[in-house]
């Protein structure tokens, strides 16, 4: 998936909104929180995901932890060929939905009456 159809897809996602931070990163969020980076220069998507699937993905060739954030089983995809375009929208939905259940449940409540 290149940079606009990562895009699109995160965007596609309910609620789920998008800003330029720290220079050169689109950062994905629902409600303020993250749940996908894409760099904006060379290609990068960052994503939260489970702790099996970290250990899983860190040994695929391109795959690494995510810098600052893999403590919280954050992976960084560095080139496109990395994962299957349905393998790499799964994960970042997958990551959505990590988020969205961790936010409190007034958040949530709020969310799904908009």
């Amino acid at each position: 998936m290149n940079l606009e159809e990562i895009r699109k897809f995160c965007l596609s996602l309910p609620h789920a909104t998008e800003n330029v931070q720290w220079g050169n990163d689109l950062c994905f969020k629902i409600a303020g929180k993250m749940f996908t980076v894409a760099y904006l220069e060379g290609y990068k998507v960052s994503f939260k995901c489970t702790p099996d699937e970290f250990q899983e993905l860190i040994l695929i060739d391109d795959i690494r932890p995510a810098e600052y954030v893999a403590r919280y089983h954050w992976v960084t995809v560095w080139k496109p060929g990395a994962l299957r375009k349905s393998e790499l929208k799964r994960l970042i939905k997958d990551s959505y939905q990590m988020v969205y259940d961790k936010l409190p449940k007034k958040t949530r409540t709020n969310l799904e009456n908009l």
